[in-house]
């Protein structure tokens, strides 16, 4: 019996996805057996996979572009910082106060945003982003503007806080998993089949039924809560919150973690967020040549492996027999 191209690059895809899921999970026990800074390295590419996840559902499952995200974290990173360090708020409860304003502000502003498409979304959702990052400047008696807030606790449930780092590593871990599984999910149901339908063509998902934007809406607000959460989680695990931390240098970031993980595969926001936030410490002794190195490593990536890290399986798939026509493609064929 012979190997279809198309099983072959299926294997591989599925040997790749199991690889990288226990390179990670082994990356996070290492970080736990050995402490000390690899925790925060670690833990802070934790809080970037929630985010990161979060912008896949709107970039890479609906096909839509936003440099706003990052306004959202904000919301939950200030919903956390200013109800417990202020007010004195159980940490969970600030949590969840953070994702309901998220949730309200993102289909305020989703609802008339959507309507346009391409760069015009793009640049009305980086104006979001704009606006946000303002207001907490300006807002210090809220706020207190650039100095940010400090004394912000740890995460935990009523008074029981998760003060060592070992355990806010793998509460973020845990947190990380959930959040992949929940999109997995996502992915794989009628709704996220519908959102890959309308990234490819929103007039033929209109033609099949789909309402391109409820669920353009839909996408927005799921990417909202994930990037209120990341943005929480990061205050309660640092302990405190300043405007440059929720500013568009997060944006960038994220938008490298996502093409170098892979755009609109389920694993590639935690692929390309691990990767990302390692590279500067690998190349760490190599201070003078520091950013030379970690250019030139991004550069090959994204030649090597233009649909990210995740879908190197794919690109890896054996040459089709002479006069066999290609196999039909899927829609969403990357998502893994």
């Amino acid at each position: 019996m012979t190997t279809s191209p198309n099983t072959t690059s299926t294997d591989l895809g599925a040997a790749l996805r199991h690889l990288l899921l226990a390179l990670a999970a082994s990356l996070v026990g290492y970080a736990v057996y050995d402490g000390g800074y690899l925790i925060t390295v670690v833990g802070f590419s934790l809080i970037y996979t929630v985010f990161v996840t979060g912008l896949n559902v709107f970039m890479g499952y609906a096909g839509q572009t936003s440099f706003g995200q990052n306004a959202f974290a904000a919301i939950g990173a200030y919903a956390s910082a200013v109800l417990t360090a202020t007010y004195g708020w159980p940490p969970l409860a600030a949590v969840a106060a953070g994702l309901a304003g998220s949730v309200v502000c993102a289909a305020l502003v989703g609802f008339p945003t959507l309507r346009l498409k391409g760069h015009y979304l793009a640049m009305a959702t980086l104006a979001i982003g704009l606006i946000v990052y303002e207001a907490i400047v300006q807002w210090r008696s809220l706020t207190n503007g650039y100095m940010g807030i400090s004394g912000i606790p740890p995460i935990g449930i009523g008074s029981y806080e998760i003060a060592s780092e070992r355990g806010q590593l793998l509460f973020l871990a845990i947190v990380a998993a959930l959040g992949v599984f929940a999109s997995w999910l996502l992915r794989n149901s009628r709704f996220g089949r519908a959102l890959v339908a309308l990234s490819g063509s929103e007039e033929a998902a209109r033609a099949l039924g789909i309402n391109v934007r409820r669920y353009k809406l839909a996408a927005f607000v799921i990417s909202a809560v994930y990037a209120s959460l990341a943005g929480s989680l990061f205050v309660h695990f640092v302990g405190f919150v300043s405007p440059e931390i929720v500013g568009m240098h997060m944006v960038i970031l994220a938008f490298t973690m996502l093409y170098i993980g892979g755009i609109g595969t389920t694993i590639g926001p935690l692929v390309g967020a691990i990767v990302i936030s390692l590279l500067p410490e690998t190349f760490r002794t190599l201070k003078d040549y520091q950013d030379l190195i970690y250019g030139v490593a991004l550069i090959v990536i994204l030649i090597y492996a233009p649909g990210g890290i995740a879908s190197l399986g794919a690109a890896l798939r054996l040459p089709r027999p002479a006069g066999k026509p290609a196999p039909a493609n899927k829609a969403g064929a990357t998502a893994s």
